[in-house]
Order: structure tokens, then C-alpha cells, then sequence
């Protein structure tokens, strides 16, 4: 193998910090975990802030990316990654407010000339509208609901996303100046493009739920709901109440949500239902937890056949038990059992199969082209810009359902666009991310950070009282960590952002570093191919999505190879080193983003002088 390039190539060192690599926004984990352990909640979350936008928001609601990739759920007896997401909501709960404030960009009163539509108010809208602010532009946020937050709001029930969290969050952004345009459902783009307005961006979601063409639909009408829909309608509480009996179709994060609120309306018999097994379900496994926490049935293999009317009225549904037959690993097909129709008794039906992007109000002469199939905008998926170069998308109306994260990281970049392209340069030109290697030695054994592994398993977030939570749909199930608790938990953290870097010259091949590291993740060995290496290290690489560091060839012509799969990054191999031919530099990592002010709080002392 080549010797590892780790100079010149800034998503090595990027991709060892695995948490950080799978956010789509590629907020710096560890680093924020650090300020929580040191107490520094405010300093984390300003840096959740430059990153994700909305800390408090995620920490209660993301999909986790970060958390299947984090290396602590790897290590040997344990399967539970870091709480990273909890540890952010702790960064939300425990900062100071006061400082909060004086922290956010400042927004110049002279503005600089170049005014911006924003349609949709959800993240992605959002996100642009606060990277775009502080350079001066004026900003036109257009939402046909009376509150911003988009999808947040309408389709995030309360006992998950308080409204105040919300509201502080998305208060930020429109008190930079946005001027909001709430209850304005826009009816034509090209009516909207005749503004004069000089580009638009378009956040609009997934907005349009998808229904169940079966024998029954129509008689059944007025008892029979799109769940989004009436999500939506209960979070602006135009419903209030729902029957004893109540059937949810579907199995993903929506249907969780529809089952739960139906709950805590009324609903005392509520059944999930689902044409997947049980672990094939697109739900969160958190989510489904919570369910059956709160005593929702959720019957698995069911696919939906009829909706059952008797004089005029829903009575009840039908389904066939179905099997899932795979081909192939990753090719499942459903196929019947045979037996007898199973029938479901019900007040009421809550579809939640899957959501589409919806856009009726876009004229197909402007110049936008859609792809035949998703009917989504044919877009370019690194600028957002697309086919009439004054429009970009993001979020859902970009890529069709995906998460806040991901709405929020399209909403960096096509800022980044947006303003190339109004300053006239060419938008396709984007700056490489921002990297710096920083020392943390501070005696021969000493580190700036804590590098001793904690043995702890992962810490539960504490709950409300069941018998509280299900009287009123506005009470948060989850409590959160507490100071105590937040800290143990963030002590869990590996460090991963904190690399080992290894200096050939300076290297004696004692193999000092190779007998002390626990997890046998250094081998010193005869150079080969990635395949024979892999298979005749100290301990076999079998993880081919995680890179092999390989130095140059030493003096006695053996290179070093390192798993970076297993690595701890417990600092034990620079200790023992006496030629400190080891060293441990924190790798910063920041993707370059529109907005010119950045905060990057001082945790570690900043060392330039190798960086």
C-alpha cells in the first residue's frame, strides 16, 4: 500500500471521526461532548449552533446518523453507541440564555442590496435565512401556517418537541430581520418570480401524504385521515379528540407519531399496523419502544385489503397476513399466508404510508425541469441549484422525505450558492472544509483532553410518569439527562476527533506502541496489498469501510500499519513511545459555509506552530 496521505487529504482524518463524517451537517461531536463534560454548555451549544441550527430542536428529534457510526458501539461487549443526541438536548437545557444572545451574528442595518425569497419556513428555509442575514440580505420567508418551524411544528407532536423549544430556536433566525409573510400560501411561482426578487429558494418539504386506494375509501371519508394532515391539524389544534378505536397503517416515525397523539386524545384501543415484520419497520427503534411503552399493539404482516362501512359509517378494516419471502438478501417480497381475512374493528383510520413532495403551484414553463419518475426537481445535488438558475431547492422538495439534519446541511450549501450566485460568480466553485491539527501534549503523559476509557455502559434518559403524560399531548415524555448524569455519559466518548499521528523519522521500531495498544490495532509487518495487509495484521481488519493508516517504509523497511477501526484513542501508544515518534493532534474539521462570522470556542489551547 501507498503510504497514507494525511497532509493533503482532508476527509481521512475526517472519516476516522465517525459520528462527525455521518451528520450531514458534520457538526463536531466530540468537541461538543467535551464542553458538556467540562460544564461549558453554553460554548456547546454555540458550536451545535454553527453547525446544526437548531440544537435544542435536535437533540429531541434527530434521526441519529451520528450514533450507528460511533465507534463505542463497536468495542468489544458493548453495542451502545455515545448518547449523542441526548448530550446535545443537555447543551440546549443548561445554557445560558443572556449569553446566548450576545453570541448570534450581528446583522448589518445597511443591507447590501440583493433580496431573497425563502418559501416554505422549515430548516432548510430557516438555515438559509440564517447564513444569509448577517451579509445583508434582505429575506422573504413565505408559509401557509401561521408559525414558522415547517414540519417541526406541524408534524413534531409537543410531548416530543415542546413548543417553546421551537419557538426559541426559530425566533433566532426571524429576529435577524427575515421579514415573514405567515398564512401565505403561495399560489404560482411565476406570480412569485414577477416580484423582481433576485433568487428563490424553495424548502416546501414532503407535504402531501400518500393515501390507500381500496374498496371503502370513499364511504368512509369523514373518519378516514392522511396522517400528516391531521398531525398537522392537532398541532394547530383544529382536532381535538379522536375515537376509543383506532387503526394507524404504516411503519414508519409518522406512524409512531399518529399512534401516540391519537393516544392522548382519547384513543384507548390503538393498533399499528403493518405489512413488514416487526425489525423490517422504517421507525426508529427508539420510536417503537415508545410506542409500546405507552400500551399501542403493533401487529406486523398485516396488509391493508378494505375499509368495512355499515349504514353510512367506518366500522372496522380488513387484512390479509402476509410473509416476507427474500430472494435475495436485500429483495424481500411479501406474499400471502392464505389464511382467513383478519378484521380490525375501528372509529377511525390514520394512513401513514409514506409522503411525497407536492408542487402544483410550480408552473412547468419557468424553465425547472422534474424528473418523470420522483417528479422532484432535477437539481444539482451539490449546489441545489436548479435548471432555472435564479431557483434552488432543499430539504424535502429537494430529495423527497429525509430529516431536519438533512435539511439543514442543504440549506448551508445552497446558501453558499445563492450568494455566489448574486454576487455574479460561478456557483459550481466551492472553498475546501477548514482543517488544523493541534497538539495536546502537556508533559510527557499528560493531555489536554481526558483520554481514559470509561467502563460505563449507556446511561437511560429518565421519563415522565406514564399517568401524567397521558392526559395532555403538550407534556414532554422525555426528562432529559441531568448535570450529574450528562457528565458520566459524555465520559463515554472516545475522543475520536483527538488522532494519533505517527512520525516516521523519528520511529525506532521497538514496538513498544504495538505491545501496550488494547486493542492490538498497530502492527508492524512486511508492506503488501490492502487485502493481504488486512488479513495478517495483530488482529485481522475485517471492516474494509474503515481505512488502514500505513506510514512510509522505516528503516528496516517494515511500515506501521493502523486499524482505525478499533482505535480507542487512549493516548497509551504516544506514552510509551520514547521517541514521542507518537503524538495525539486534535483534528478540527469545519465545512465551509456562507455565514463570514463563526464561533469556535476555545476548549483545547490552540498550538499553530505544526499546524
Amino acid at each position: 500500500m501507498q503510504p497514507t496521505d494525511t497532509r493533503n487529504n482532508p476527509e481521512y482524518f475526517h472519516k476516522v471521526i465517525d459520528c462527525q463524517y455521518a451528520c450531514p451537517a458534520h457538526t463536531p461531536v466530540p468537541e461538543y461532548i467535551r464542553l458538556i463534560a467540562a460544564g461549558r454548555y453554553t460554548d456547546a451549544y454555540m458550536l451545535n449552533w454553527e453547525s446544526n441550527v437548531f440544537p435544542g430542536i435536535l437533540g429531541r428529534t434527530c434521526d441519529r446518523p451520528c450514533e450507528p457510526a460511533c465507534r463505542r458501539g463497536r468495542l468489544e461487549g458493548e453495542e451502545e453507541p455515545v448518547a449523542i443526541c441526548r448530550l446535545k438536548r443537555v447543551a440546549a437545557d443548561y445554557k445560558e440564555m443572556s449569553k446566548i444572545k450576545a453570541q448570534l451574528p450581528h446583522i448589518p442595518s445597511t443591507k447590501n442590496g440583493k433580496t431573497i425569497a425563502l418559501v416554505g419556513a422549515g430548516p432548510a428555509s430557516l438555515t438559509v435565512a440564517r447564513d444569509l442575514a448577517p451579509l445583508g440580505y434582505t429575506l422573504h420567508l413565505y408559509d401557509e401556517f401561521p408559525r414558522g418551524g415547517g414540519m417541526m411544528r406541524s408534524q413534531i407532536p409537543a410531548f416530543r418537541l415542546p413548543e417553546s423549544v421551537l419557538d426559541e430556536e426559530v425566533d433566532y433566525i426571524l429576529a435577524m430581520g427575515v421579514v415573514s409573510h405567515f398564512n401565505h400560501y403561495v399560489k404560482s411561482l411565476h406570480e412569485l418570480m414577477q416580484v423582481g426578487y433576485d433568487a428563490i429558494f424553495i424548502g416546501t418539504g414532503a407535504p402531501q401524504g400518500r393515501d390507500l386506494s381500496l374498496p371503502g375509501r370513499k364511504e368512509g371519508d369523514t373518519r378516514i385521515h392522511i396522517g400528516v394532515n391531521w398531525l398537522a391539524s392537532v398541532a394547530f389544534e383544529h382536532i381535538t379528540k379522536i375515537g376509543e378505536r383506532v387503526v394507524v397503517i404504516g411503519g414508519g416515525n409518522t406512524a409512531m407519531d399518529c399512534c401516540r397523539t391519537a393516544r392522548r386524545l382519547g384513543g384507548k384501543d390503538i393498533k399499528v399496523v403493518v405489512r413488514s415484520p416487526f425489525e423490517e419497520m422504517k421507525a426508529s427503534p427508539w420510536e417503537k419502544e415508545d410506542a409500546l411503552a405507552e400500551d399501542i399493539t403493533i401487529l406486523n404482516n398485516h396488509n391493508p385489503l378494505e375499509f368495512i362501512c355499515r349504514d353510512g359509517s367506518l366500522q372496522a378494516m380488513t387484512f390479509d397476513r402476509v410473509k416476507a419471502v427474500y430472494d435475495e438478501p436485500e429483495k424481500r417480497h411479501l406474499r400471502s399466508t392464505q389464511e382467513a381475512p383478519v378484521e380490525i374493528p375501528c372509529d377511525d383510520v390514520l394512513i401513514a404510508v409514506g409522503q411525497d413532495a407536492a408542487f402544483p403551484w410550480i408552473e412547468r414553463h419557468l424553465g425547472i425541469e422534474f424528473d418523470e419518475r420522483t417528479q422532484l426537481p432535477i437539481i444539482n445535488p451539490d449546489t441545489f441549484q436548479s435548471t432555472q438558475s435564479k431557483i434552488f431547492f432543499g430539504g424535502d422538495a429537494a430529495c423527497g422525505p429525509e430529516n431536519i439534519i438533512t435539511a439543514v446541511a442543504h440549506g448551508h450549501q445552497a446558501a453558499i450558492s445563492i450568494d455566489r450566485y448574486c454576487q455574479g460568480e460561478a456557483v459550481s466553485d466551492r472553498l475546501p472544509p477548514h482543517v488544523n491539527l493541534i497538539h495536546q501534549k502537556m508533559g510527557i503523559h499528560e493531555w489536554r483532553y481526558d483520554s481514559e476509557i470509561a467502563p460505563d455502559e449507556r446511561y437511560v434518559v429518565p421519563h415522565e410518569e406514564k399517568d401524567t403524560i397521558m392526559h395532555n399531548r403538550k407534556v414532554e415524555v422525555e426528562l432529559g439527562f441531568d448535570r450529574q448524569m450528562a457528565y458520566a455519559e459524555a465520559q463515554r466518548c472516545l475522543n475520536c476527533d483527538v488522532q494519533t499521528i505517527f512520525t516516521e523519522n523519528r520511529c525506532i521500531e521497538c514496538d513498544a506502541c504495538m505491545d501496550i495498544c488494547p486493542t492490538h490495532c498497530i502492527t508492524f509487518t512486511e508492506n503488501g496489498t490492502e487485502e493481504d495487509l488486512r488479513g495478517r495484521l495483530k488482529a485481522r481488519a475485517d471492516n474494509v469501510t474503515q481505512d488502514l493508516y500505513v506510514s512510509a517504509p522505516l528503516k528496516t523497511q517494515r511500515v506501521m500499519v493502523k486499524d482505525e477501526d478499533v482505535c480507542l484513542h487512549c493516548a497509551l501508544c504516544a506514552e510509551r513511545c520514547p521517541t514521542a515518534a507518537w503524538d495525539m493532534q486534535q483534528y478540527v474539521y469545519q465545512v465551509t459555509k456562507v455565514q463570514r462570522q463563526q464561533f469556535a470556542p476555545d476548549l483545547i489551547a490552540v498550538d499553530h506552530a505544526d499546524s
